[in-house]
C-alpha cells in the first residue's frame, strides 16, 4: 500500500478525532491527574492498560462485531458494573482527599489497572468505537491490514501522548500544590468518577 494523500488525509483525521475524544474530560483524565502526582510514568502504564482494552475491541470491530458493542445486554451489564466500580473508585478516592497526594501508595500495578478498569466499564467508551470508531475502521478496510493497522498505532499514540503530557504535567507541577490545592483536585476528581458511576446507573435504570 502505497501512503498517498489520500490515507494521509484518512490518518490526519483519525488524529484530530482520537484527541477530541482522549482529551474529553472523564474518568480516565481523572484517575490519570491523581497517579501523575505521584508517578510521571503513570500516564503512560494507564495508556498501556487503555490499550490492553481498546486494541482487542478494535480488532473485532475491524472483523465485523459491531453488533456486539450495540447489544441491549452488553450494554446494561457494562452500565451497571461500571457506574458501581466507578462510584467505589469516587468513594476511595474522596475519603482520601485529606491525605497528602506524597503519601498515598502508588505502583505500576495500580496505574496499568486503573487504565483497564475505567477503560472496560466505561459504557460511553463502548458507544464512541460502536457509532464514531466503527465509521472510522470500516474505512480503513479500502486501504487493507496495514491501513488498518497504521489506525490502530495512531489512534493509541494519541492515548498515549495525551496521557503521558498530563501525568508528567502533574508530577512537575506537584511543588506548587498547596494541601488546599492537593484536597480541591482529588475531590473534583473524585466527583467526576462518583458523577460518571451515578450517571451509567441512571440510564439503565430510568
Amino acid at each position: 500500500m502505497n501512503l498517498n494523500w489520500d490515507i494521509l488525509f484518512f490518518l490526519s483525521s483519525v488524529v484530530l478525532i482520537s484527541l477530541s475524544g482522549v482529551m474529553m474530560p472523564g474518568p480516565l483524565f481523572a484517575v490519570t491527574v491523581v497517579k501523575g502526582y505521584k508517578n510521571k510514568n503513570s500516564g503512560f502504564l494507564i495508556s498501556i492498560g487503555h490499550g490492553i482494552v481498546e486494541i482487542p475491541l478494535m480488532i473485532l470491530i475491524y472483523l465485523g462485531f459491531t453488533r456486539l458493542l450495540t447489544s441491549d445486554i452488553v450494554k446494561i451489564a457494562i452500565s451497571l458494573s461500571g457506574g458501581l466500580m466507578l462510584i467505589f473508585m469516587g468513594y476511595q478516592m474522596f475519603r482520601q482527599r485529606k491525605t497528602s497526594f506524597a503519601s498515598v501508595e502508588d505502583n505500576h500495578n495500580n496505574s496499568l489497572a486503573a487504565g483497564i478498569f475505567t477503560t472496560a466499564l466505561n459504557p460511553y467508551f463502548l458507544l464512541w468505537w460502536a457509532t464514531i470508531g466503527a465509521a472510522l475502521i470500516l474505512t480503513t478496510r479500502k486501504y487493507g491490514v496495514m491501513g488498518f493497522i497504521l489506525f490502530v498505532i495512531i489512534h493509541w499514540l494519541c492515548d498515549f501522548f495525551w496521557c503521558s503530557f498530563i501525568s508528567l504535567a502533574v508530577f512537575k507541577s506537584r511543588y506548587l500544590w498547596s494541601p488546599k490545592v492537593q484536597q480541591t483536585v482529588i475531590t473534583i476528581c473524585a466527583f467526576v468518577l462518583l458523577g460518571f458511576g451515578g450517571w451509567f446507573i441512571y440510564n439503565v435504570i430510568s
